[in-house]
């Protein structure tokens, strides 16, 4: 799906849309939850432990576990890095079962990629997706050691 041909990204105050200090725009959501109306993703990132099924838009799949953190770190960021610049033209989803943990971590991750200082991104994350976003102590300190070029 080519994004002039739909002619729209996500729109800010839609379901699980984050704004990024750059004014990009991406979605987090849980996929146990039933998708979010309005257009699907023309780009997405799943965070899960085993293989994603085919979701019928280009994506990657990051292994991620449950709770935990990223399998291969250096290649989740090659993918959120993709992810980033594919959100100034495609509707990027990030997204793991519950759409909080590791969902949260990944957008908390980012932020920090478009600016955020790695102390504030849980909060930002928080503020602006999801209260409960990045669940665990290991995942807040994950993001806490993060660097804009990591």
């Amino acid at each position: 799906m080519d994004m002039a041909v739909e002619g729209q990204l996500w729109r800010a105050g839609e379901a699980g849309v984050l704004r990024l200090p750059s004014g990009r725009l991406v979605r987090g959501r849980g996929l146990r939850e039933a998708m979010p109306s309005g257009h699907p993703p023309t780009f997405g990132v799943y965070l899960l432990g085993g293989a994603p099924p085919e979701f019928g838009w280009e994506s990657r799949w990051v292994r991620w576990p449950d709770f935990r953190l990223p399998a291969d770190k250096a290649y989740a960021e090659t993918v959120l890095i993709e992810a980033l610049d594919r959100s100034a033209r495609d509707r990027v989803e990030i997204a793991c079962g519950g759409g909080r943990g590791r969902t949260g971590t990944a957008l908390a991750w980012l932020a920090v990629l478009d600016g955020v200082p790695p102390d504030e991104a849980v909060a930002f994350v928080r503020e602006g997706y999801h209260r409960r976003a990045v669940e665990t102590p290991w995942q807040k300190r994950f993001v806490a050691r993060l660097s804009p070029h990591s």
